[in-house]
Order: C-alpha cells, then structure tokens, then sequence
C-alpha cells in the first residue's frame, strides 16, 4: 500500500498496525526471534481485533523480517499446572475466534516458517498467500507437547484428521507449493511477490458490500458445524438479509449497467 500511515504503536511493539483507508495492516513484529508468538503478542493481537478502528473493510496480516511465525516462543514459557495450561490454551481459543469472527475479512501472507501456534494463527484468516518459501508445519508432537491455539478443529477441518494425525507424529514439513494444494493457503506466490498479491486481494474484497462480507465469515464456518436442516434455514436467513438494502439495489444496477458496484 502506497503512502501508508504511521504504525499505531512503537516500532518495538509486538503487533504493529497501520491504517489506510478500507485496509489495516497488522504485523507481527518479532522478526529477532522469526516472530514467536509470546503473551504480548497475542495481547497485541487482542487489543486489535477488540477495537478494530471505524473504516477498516478488510485486515492485511503478515509478519515482518522474512517469516509468519515459527509458532509458540518455548523460551519464555513457564512450567504451568494443568489448569493454568487449560486457562492459557482457551485463552488462545477466544483470540483465535475473535480474528476469525470479527467480521472483517482478514487476508494472510505467509512466508518463512508458519509453523505450530504460527499456523494456527494463519488458519484464522479468510484469504491466504503463500509464498514458495513457506514451512508448514506442526512440531509440538516433535516437543512432547500437543497443539492448544485451536489446530484440531482449524488446521485439521483443513488437511482432514488422518493427515494432520501423520502431520504432527512424523512432524513432516509442507512447502508453499504444497501447503497451497492441500489447503494451508489459497494462492502461491514468488518469494518476495506475496505481499504485493496478498494487498491487491485485499483491495478487491474491500470492494464487496460489508454486510455480504460479514455474513460470509459469520455464516459459512457456522453452517459447516450445522445439521442439513438447520444449515439450509441458516443460508436463508443470510440471503434474506444480503438481497434487501442498498447494496442489493446497488448490485443489481451495477450489474444491469455492465459496471463495477459502488457499494458504501
């Protein structure tokens, strides 16, 4: 993004968010440690998607200094009881959901490791880019620990459970090319052309009407975890709100007069 604004934070901090326009850049900003996800990390993460400033259309994720996240930092971690682990992993949880569910499409680049808690993050996002530099990958069957920020349901909805099963025992690596065409990301890139591709995504879903935006992120996973029945009522309620309002009449015009909508 050309002439982007000043970050919303120090340069030292965490997470680092700009904003220009429809679209908010948050990045993860630990590049000294390949963007390990600490406690102020995810704090950061938080404070954000808590408050996402009035305006911002669609949210562009990625992490500085060559790579994503290469997952949970295991230098500042403390020895916990099972409770104070249970506590930190539903933690995990509710951020992980807030960034899904906020209603504002988020758009990831993932480059380097995108590795454990990394991926877990990246699994919340809406649109990912990957480049062919991308390192898929679950190491914590590797360090006697299993995954707690929400990878059995979003990593493995996505790989299926028999894969990620073979995933975290074997602690295989998937490239970008590969995480691509399993699923992990939905676009390949060059290394060092990701972003410019994850941006232009970004300012084409900021040009869709925000309510179809938000019903897609809000309906789409929820129908999925429903029965046939309750899915199909689901996806009506959703139509009956997106084809009524100014949009709907935006669209059909746009559409009668062969040019892009203008929607608000």
């Amino acid at each position: 993004m050309s002439g982007e604004a000043a970050p919303m934070q120090a340069p030292d901090s965490e997470v680092l968010v700009t904003v220009e326009g429809p679209i908010a850049r948050v990045v993860l900003n630990r590049p000294h440690k390949r963007n390990a996800v600490n406690d102020a990390m995810l704090a950061g993460l938080a404070s954000f998607f808590e408050a996402i400033p009035e305006g911002v259309k669609v949210i562009l994720l990625h992490g500085a200094g060559g790579h994503f996240s290469s997952g949970l930092d295991l230098s500042e971690q403390v020895e916990r009881e099972p409770e104070q682990v249970m506590r930190h992993s539903r933690g995990w949880h509710r951020l992980m959901d807030q960034i899904q569910f906020s209603g504002v499409p988020v758009v990831a680049m993932l480059n380097g490791a995108v590795m454990g808690g990394g991926l877990e993050i990246a699994t919340t996002a809406h649109v990912r880019v990957a480049e062919s530099s991308a390192t898929f990958r679950l190491p914590e069957g590797k360090r006697g620990i299993f995954v707690g920020g929400g990878a059995t349901v979003r990593v493995g909805r996505i790989l299926g459970p028999d894969r990620m099963t073979e995933m975290m025992l074997t602690g295989r690596s998937y490239s970008g090319e590969e995480g691509c065409r399993l699923g992990l990301a939905h676009h390949l890139a060059g290394d060092g052309e990701g972003l410019a591709m994850a941006e232009e995504l970004a300012r084409d879903v900021a040009g869709n009407a925000s309510l179809v935006n938000y019903l897609i992120i809000q309906s789409i996973a929820r129908i999925n975890d429903m029965s046939h029945a309750d899915g199909l009522y689901t996806e009506s309620l959703s139509a009956a709100l997106s084809q009524t309002g100014a949009d709907a009449r935006e669209g059909l015009k746009a559409f009668l007069e062969k040019r892009k909508p203008r929607f608000a």
